[in-house]
């Protein structure tokens, strides 16, 4: 069964209003194939009958299809290259104009593979700093997924998806057929609801934000709103990680582009 027009409108509506995310037309199929499950779930007949239990405003409904709607595909050391440049670029830089402790923010974390990946970096580097500490702050607009990334418990096939085997061994428990992060890995993070479209609040001065694959999803002028969020909570000299396809570039002029072998980063004021 095709969506209809009216209900995707409706639906899209909703998402826009809930978490700024711009679903344009052409997305029917998208929005129809993750909203399937969830009327299933409801035991509604099909899309059509769950529109109808949205527009009756049915709150676990509603928080549902956002979850489906915003919820994206997520690995261990997504893409590589960021990550690198996290070891070999941003940290020795934070490491010389920063404090003692090291802030990541891990924009949009889902069900937090980016910001443990980043753990598992830190755990090797902290020894060899002495004095220095860190703290990845994990935000997402899904209660669902800071619920998951908080507990750091994934499935044989969740790990699969680019954790390496040696951190696999040194930095997680097997319980059943499921991996949780070791206790001193999920110290190093902390978890929250957020919705990258308002101010942000409760968190502290950052050193570096990983904001990857996030912009794509909001139209020009959210797109803008987010990056002046990030720059109220990132340092002067701070680092801002984008996706491969996303930049500043006539969104923030705040922003200067910083260029490496294999990535590209920003720079809040470019400054050194």
């Amino acid at each position: 069964m095709t969506l209809a027009e009216t209900d995707f409108t409706f639906v899209t509506g909703m998402i826009r209003q809930r978490s700024s995310i711009d679903l344009q037309p052409g997305k029917e199929y998208l929005v129809e194939s993750r909203l399937a499950p969830v009327a299933r779930k409801f035991g509604d007949k099909d899309v059509a009958a769950l529109v109808l239990r949205l527009r009756r405003n049915d709150r676990e409904a509603c928080e549902a299809v956002v979850d489906a709607l915003t919820t994206n595909e997520t690995s261990w050391f997504r893409d590589a290259h960021p990550f690198e440049a996290f070891t070999g670029l941003m940290l020795p830089e934070v490491k010389r104009t920063g404090g003692p402790t090291v802030n990541i923010w891990s924009a949009a974390s889902s069900s937090g593979q980016e910001a443990y990946s980043l753990a598992l970096l830190l755990i090797d580097w902290l020894p060899m700093n002495p004095g220095r500490t860190a703290m990845i702050h994990g935000t997402d607009i899904s209660p669902t997924m800071v619920a998951r990334a908080t507990a750091g418990k994934y499935s044989q096939l969740e790990i699969n998806r680019g954790l390496p085997v040696k951190y696999l061994v040194r930095c997680f428990d097997q319980v059943g057929r499921d991996w949780i992060v070791k206790p001193e890995i999920r110290a190093l993070t902390s978890f929250r609801q957020g919705n990258l479209a308002q101010p942000p609040v409760g968190l502290p001065q950052m050193d570096i934000v990983f904001l990857r694959n996030v912009l794509i999803y909001f139209d020009l002028p959210t797109k803008r709103q987010v990056l002046a969020n990030v720059r109220k909570v990132l340092r002067p000299g701070g680092f801002l990680v984008l996706g491969g396809a996303e930049s500043t570039l006539s969104l923030d002029e705040n922003f200067a582009r910083v260029e490496t072998d294999k990535v590209v980063i920003f720079r809040n004021g470019g400054g050194t």
